[in-house]
């Protein structure tokens, strides 16, 4: 079995986890790789030399099923770590190096008990939607991937308009800061912080959410997945962005793009009994009472 191990360029805080993480990989003999920028970070904190054929860049390139990526970091770790995989169906597990987060589960203390459920296949699987955003982004025609959330935003002072279409009726028109798409999973993400509602990933639905919006009357909207999101974005500015989870795009004035539902998924791995109630409560703090 082969561990694809992902993570952004690491601190010498973090030298004991990476231990950790390698005793593990060799005491269950799994193969392994391990993304350019954490290679050098590796080889500089715990002296363990990375060969070329243990290293990829910006794909891991065709890869076994049975492959495990594990991505230690907070959540934008994870997310950065996932479309590096340009849609091979493996698992992913996270392991939590920061604060709050809804995605990477694990705990760094629990990096012993991650690897043994890797080596027994016992890990527990959730597949995760994902969003494709087809349309002009960054002056090319082209389509990506988000996990969480796709967010149109000014750029300049002055408040964007974004005309929506569902399943090509004329919804409603956001005069404001922008607007978030999310999916269930992105639900306590972006979106949370804009006012959307908190949906359990388990069910089946796209999330709008608006940014700051002007006509006060606006509020989030939910739709079923199978909708077909329209979006037309028009600014004084002549230029607006668009984010795709982490990756951000200038969007011209008068282009539109579509948002649905992938074919694609995420085969998210969730340690044992931490369910997304669990999850509520812990990072939330709603088991405090503050009064």
């Amino acid at each position: 079995m082969k561990i694809i191990l992902f993570s952004r360029p690491l601190q010498p805080t973090h030298r004991e986890k990476i231990v950790k993480i390698f005793t593990a990989i060799e005491h269950y003999g799994f193969d392994f790789a391990v993304n350019e920028e954490a290679a050098h970070s590796i080889e500089q904190f715990i002296g363990r030399t990375i060969t070329p054929e243990q290293r990829y860049g910006s794909s891991i390139g065709n890869i076994d099923s049975e492959a495990v990526m594990v991505c230690y970091g907070g959540d934008g770790t994870l997310l950065e770590g996932i479309h590096r995989l340009d849609g091979n169906d493996i698992a992913v597990v996270g392991i939590n190096s920061g604060r709050l987060g809804f995605l990477a589960l694990a705990q760094s203390s629990e990096i012993d008990e991650v690897f043994e459920q890797i080596a027994t296949k016992s890990l527990l699987i959730e597949h995760r939607a994902m969003i494709a955003v087809t349309g002009n982004l960054g002056g090319e025609q082209q389509r990506v991937y988000a996990l969480n959330e796709v967010a149109v935003q000014r750029l300049g002072a002055t408040m964007i308009s974004v005309d929506m279409t569902i399943d090509s009726k004329p919804t409603l028109t956001c005069n404001g800061d922008g607007v978030i798409i999310s999916t269930p999973t992105g639900s306590t993400a972006y979106s949370l912080s804009a006012g959307g509602p908190i949906i359990a990933p388990s069910c089946r639905c796209l999330v709008f959410t608006p940014l700051s919006p002007h006509n006060l009357t606006l509020r989030p909207v939910v739709t079923p997945d199978s909708s077909v999101i329209t979006l037309t974005i028009h600014t004084r500015s002549n230029e607006a962005s668009i984010s795709a989870d982490n990756r951000t795009f200038a969007l011209a004035d008068g282009e539109s793009i579509e948002i649905k539902i992938a074919q694609r998924s995420i085969s998210l791995a969730v340690p044992h009994n931490i369910s997304f109630y669990d999850s509520l409560r812990n990072k939330l703090m709603w088991g405090v009472d503050n009064r």
